[in-house]
C-alpha cells in the first residue's frame, strides 16, 4: 500500500511535473535510461535471489518485441509509456504474498508513475495516440500483460507468481532499456 507520504510525495511531484518544458523533452530518452536503470535497480532491491522452489513454475510469456520496433520513434514512446502503465499496473494490487522490500516497491512505483506522466507530456501528439489506439501492437501488449495478470490470479498471488513476475517485468525493462539506447 502507498504510505500518505509518498501520496503527498506524487502530489508534489505532479505539481512540479505539469511544468515540464521542451527543454526536459528533449532530454527525455536520457532521463528514460536513468529511470529504466533505477527500476532495474529497485526490482533487485524489492526481493532477494528468485527462489529455487520457483524455478520449476517458471512460464514463458513471451513479450511481444515488435511493439518496440516501429518506424516512427514517438510509437516507440507511445508504446513504452503503455508498458510502464501495465507495470504499474501489476505492481499496485495483491502484494501481500510478495515478500518484498516495501520502501523499494513504493520508490519503484513511483518512478514509474512520474516517468507515465512524462511520456504523457512529452511524446504524446494525440494523432499518434489516436492511431496506436488502433494498433496491432497494442493488442499484442495487451495480451502479454494479461497473460501475466492471468498467471498470478490462477496462482492466487503467491510467492512464487509474484517472483516469477518480478523476474519477467526485469526482461520486460530491460529490453525497453536496450530499444532507448538505439534512439
Amino acid at each position: 500500500t502507498m504510505s500518505a507520504f509518498g501520496l503527498i510525495q506524487i502530489g508534489l511531484m505532479l505539481s512540479s511535473t505539469t511544468i515540464i518544458s521542451s527543454l526536459q523533452c528533449n532530454h527525455l530518452p536520457l532521463q528514460q535510461r536513468k529511470v529504466i536503470e533505477n527500476s532495474l535497480r529497485l526490482l533487485d532491491k524489492m526481493g532477494k535471489e528468485f527462489p529455487q522452489q520457483c524455478l520449476r513454475e517458471k512460464t514463458s510469456f513471451r513479450f511481444p518485441t515488435q511493439v518496440l520496433q516501429p518506424r516512427q520513434k514517438e510509437t516507440v514512446g507511445v508504446a513504452i509509456e503503455e508498458i510502464f502503465q501495465h507495470i504499474f499496473y501489476i505492481f499496485s494490487k495483491n502484494l501481500t504474498l510478495a515478500a518484498w522490500d516495501g520502501t523499494a516497491l513504493d520508490q519503484f512505483q513511483n518512478g514509474l508513475y512520474l516517468q507515465i506522466e512524462q511520456l504523457e507530456a512529452c511524446v504524446i501528439k494525440k494523432h499518434i495516440q489516436h492511431h496506436w489506439s488502433k494498433e496491432v501492437s497494442r493488442l499484442k501488449l495487451k495480451k502479454y500483460f494479461q497473460k501475466i495478470h492471468c498467471f498470478l490470479k490462477d496462482k492466487q498471488h503467491d510467492l512464487c507468481s509474484w517472483e516469477i513476475s518480478r523476474a519477467e517485468m526485469r526482461k520486460c525493462l530491460q529490453l525497453i532499456d536496450k530499444v532507448t539506447r538505439k534512439l
